[in-house]
């Protein structure tokens, strides 16, 4: 079978988290979804003893976690080929890097392989509704300069096609949700500037080799504003950070009963009237310094 071509240059993506490890200062989405991954943690009431965390920012992940008090975890950049060792971890951590993988179940399955048996994954990614504002201004933009429309914006998952991901990957008890993070800007190239810092840039295999023309910015920047700005001149940003919670199979966990087996009724249960298909028819966060 022919292998697909892939959506991401890996080798770009490589190169703008080295420059955005050198110009810095843009960490605010990783410590507020690192946290957010803390209070999930602690709602599990598990003791983890030997936690792996995946991802660009794995070390400053661990650190967060740490803070809260999870035990030292070893840091995995989010390569192709995950530097796991099978069975080794009771928790892998996939933090804000999964968006970015040309074989997202592949990395899932590395990290179950990874899990002892009723270990705990936790995936945090892009995806929703994230940077629609920002895609929008820039295809409209870009029309409108050039006639033409090409790829700048990375396509975004949605939760339900996302979680479908961990039961392709052999997980347990698989668990998809969202959270959206609102942040505003003092201007669209100050959310441009950010996510270069980010290294949350294009990196689209089959992108535009050539600068953004000017022309092209200041149209995109002014339809930003008129259609998304607000009555204080900032301009608003959406990040739709998708959850993916899944258990490494074993025989402790319980199972789904087969249809059919239930000995009682629902509604008997819920001390309700039983009715048929057709009596039921009727029935923000601001970017730092911008």
């Amino acid at each position: 079978m022919q292998t697909p071509p892939a959506l991401f240059d890996p080798d770009l993506l490589a190169r703008r988290r080295e420059r955005a490890a050198r110009i810095g200062g843009a960490d605010f989405l990783h410590e507020a979804v690192a946290a957010e991954v803390a209070e999930r943690l602690k709602e599990v009431n598990r003791t983890f003893r030997a936690p792996a965390i995946v991802g660009p920012r794995a070390a400053r992940w661990g650190a967060m976690l740490a803070a809260e008090g999870l035990p030292a975890a070893r840091a995995v950049p989010d390569a192709e080929v995950l530097d796991l060792e099978e069975g080794a971890h009771d928790l892998v951590v996939h933090g804000l890097g999964l968006h970015w993988a040309n074989d997202p179940v592949g990395q899932l399955v590395q990290a179950r392989r990874a899990l002892r048996p009723d270990g705990l994954l936790v995936a945090a990614l892009f995806g929703g509704e994230t940077l629609h504002e920002l895609r929008r201004a820039l295809a409209e933009a870009e029309v409108a300069t050039t006639g033409g429309l090409s790829p700048r914006v990375a396509p975004m998952g949605e939760v339900r096609d996302l979680g479908g991901l961990l039961q392709r990957a052999g997980f347990a008890m698989p668990v998809a949700d969202s959270r959206r993070f609102d942040v505003t800007y003092a201007s669209p190239v100050a959310l441009m500037r950010d996510l270069r810092a980010m290294g949350e840039t294009n990196v689209l295999h089959d992108r535009v080799r050539r600068p953004m023309p000017r022309a092209m910015l200041a149209e995109a920047s002014a339809r930003y504003g008129a259609r998304f700005g607000r009555e204080d001149g900032r301009v608003p940003a959406t990040f739709d950070v998708i959850f993916l919670t899944g258990w490494a199979p074993a025989e402790t966990q319980q199972k789904p009963l087969r249809p059919g087996s239930a000995v009682a009724r629902l509604a008997d249960a819920l001390g309700a009237e039983e009715r048929s298909a057709g009596e039921r028819a009727g029935a923000t966060m601001k970017g730092p310094g911008r």
